[in-house]
């Protein structure tokens, strides 16, 4: 698996892993001011932005994307970020290659299963779309209004389209998300005995439903290391909405 990244920066290296619908550029901001004194590796997971379809989005098969990737780089051992899928994506490599893993930051997602419904009615109204009458992400935003309301969340999605000689095309695999989105909102079999004994910290955004106080429990038991923090006013997507909030608490963690 070769998948696109951006590399910038020195020193300690994070790597950062994006949510579904999402890709690295979503993390060009706070990476180009990290940047500044860490090495700072945004990584397209598979059926994501410029990496490679396939027909599975299992997080073993997602968390050896990693290994690979992290053995491609010659880096022995990286601070892991990942939000959301890619949170999970992260979790899952501290579980099963922890000897990659420097620390741990998982942002907004816990260790469980999320019936996220609404996920799959995005993914069908996008397939939905028929790009060979559009030329515009302008017109498109119109034709996906009727399920996804939200103009914030549209034009998140809508970022996944780009400019072809041959028209617009999208950069996720709708197909294989769509197949697989139980997967993705889903948890690997992780054996009880399992842990990541490397220091974690839990970000949630204090508007968020993602991270329960009933999550903590489980969460202590896979990563007994773990520290909990909140930022204030943001939701689901803490990052983006308090990007300097979130790099406050990443590069005290990280130094």
């Amino acid at each position: 698996m070769e998948l696109a990244f951006q590399d910038i920066g020195e020193g300690t290296p994070i790597v950062i892993l994006h949510g579904l619908f999402g890709a690295a550029k979503n993390w060009n901001s706070i990476a180009k001011q990290m940047a500044r004194s860490h090495r700072i590796l945004t990584v397209d997971l598979r059926n994501h932005g410029s990496s490679p379809w396939t027909d599975t989005m299992s997080y073993t098969e997602m968390a050896q994307d990693m290994v690979e990737f992290l053995d491609q780089r010659g880096l022995k051992k990286a601070v892991i970020v990942g939000h959301s899928m890619g949170g999970k994506v992260a979790m899952t490599l501290a579980l099963k290659a922890p000897d990659y893993v420097e620390k741990l930051v998982i942002a907004d997602i816990a260790p469980v299963k999320y019936p996220r419904m609404e996920f799959r009615a995005f993914v069908d109204k996008l397939r939905s779309v028929d790009l060979s009458k559009v030329s515009r992400r302008s017109e498109v935003d119109p034709l996906i209004a009727d399920v996804i309301e939200s103009p914030a969340v549209r034009a998140f999605l809508l970022g996944n389209l780009e400019n072809t000689p041959d028209g617009l095309r999208w950069q996720v695999n709708l197909e294989t998300l769509g197949r697989e989105m139980e997967t993705i909102g889903g948890v690997p079999a992780i054996r009880p005995d399992t842990r990541y004994t490397g220091e974690t910290m839990f970000i949630n955004g204090a508007k968020s439903d993602y991270i329960q106080s009933s999550h903590h429990q489980l969460i202590r038991h896979l990563f007994p290391q773990v520290t909990f923090k909140t930022i204030e006013d943001a939701g689901h997507w803490v990052h983006a909405e308090k990007p300097h909030e979130f790099m406050a608490l990443l590069n005290d963690f990280v130094s």
